[in-house]
């Protein structure tokens, strides 16, 4: 007996350098390759604690240590559910992703503040067809009418596209003054934007933060042919349906998309300053090779219930508060 999971997962961000305790339940929770067998065959599902150790040809004993353990570190969560014969146990995986970051060796107080930016409430665009907005009830505005970026209602966006052009975002920079950013990360789920959706549609996807250009991403495809986990009922499974989670990462040392070199863009080029917002751009150049549009989803459509999320590190040390 399985059945489909109640809530909607998210991502951890654990910084290793600064894992306080319940971080490192995380990661002693992860040293067991039973434990992690267990994440694996959850999957999407939620399914009693019975079922798991009969499937992974565990003992009893065995499956309940190891789900007590996960669960203590926020993997997992159990509850109980009318079963047959009175109520059984049942679990679910907290997290579709985890992201460790490792330290890299650098003498710095680290701290991070995390920003959070509904696709919504862009600040300037220049968009052109195809392209439109939806909320998490409906369309916004028209199909293919630019006029309907301006629409108030705008701001509960959960999904919009273009085929070219850009979307603009203004983020409050809330580094202490006199703190050195040592990095900035831009996370977004994204995809390739064609007529309904298509596996085999690329397009260079740009990003911009304070007027310097990171760099271009292929998007694959229009994500499409199977419904996204947080894609709502009345959105037609012909359109659309989810994209991929990327990262953007800025350093000293020049810009990483996923953890692979994208440009030499680097920290300082993006000139960023105490009480001036952080410009953020997403967006398709006109000449670019492929021009394939984009989607971006927000925390209710896709696969993924987040919002656009900016975080800063910087080194506390050098703060003047």
């Amino acid at each position: 007996m399985t059945a489909s999971r109640p809530v909607a997962r998210k991502s951890l961000h654990i910084d290793a350098a600064a894992a306080d305790g319940s971080r490192l339940d995380v990661l002693k929770a992860l040293g067991s390759e039973p434990r992690i067998a267990i994440l694996r065959y959850l999957g999407d599902r939620v399914v009693p604690v019975n079922q798991i150790a009969k499937d992974l040809g565990l003992p009893a004993s065995t499956a309940a240590m190891h789900i007590m353990v996960l669960e203590k570190a926020g993997l997992l969560h159990t509850e109980m559910r009318p079963a047959s014969r009175g109520l059984q146990k049942v679990c679910a995986r907290t997290y579709d992703e985890l992201v460790i970051d490792l330290p890299r060796g650098e003498h710095h107080t680290r701290a991070a503040i995390e920003l959070t930016m509904p696709i919504g409430g862009f600040s300037d665009f220049d968009v052109e067809p195809t392209c439109g907005l939806a909320s998490a009830d409906g369309l916004i505005g028209y199909l293919d009418d630019p006029n309907s970026f301006y629409e108030p209602e705008r701001l509960r966006a959960q999904l919009l596209w273009f085929r070219a052009g850009f979307v603009e975002y203004r983020f409050p920079n809330r580094v202490p003054p006199g703190a050195p950013v040592l990095s900035l990360q831009l996370t977004a789920e994204v995809c390739s934007e064609a007529p309904l959706n298509h596996p085999d549609w690329p397009s260079d996807i740009s990003v911009w933060v304070n007027g310097a250009h990171l760099g271009e991403w292929t998007a694959p495809s229009d994500f499409g042919g199977t419904r996204g986990r947080l894609t709502p009922a009345w959105w037609e499974e012909k359109d659309s349906q989810f994209g991929v989670l990327k990262r953007w990462r800025v350093t000293g040392e020049g810009t990483s998309i996923d953890g692979v070199t994208l440009s030499d863009v680097t920290i300082e080029t993006l000139g960023l300053r105490a009480g001036e917002p952080i410009v953020v751009r997403l967006g398709v150049r006109r000449d670019a090779h492929f021009v394939g549009g984009i989607n971006i989803f927000g925390r209710e459509f896709g696969n993924y219930p987040e919002d656009m999320g900016l975080r800063l590190e910087y080194d506390s040390a050098g703060s003047q508060e």
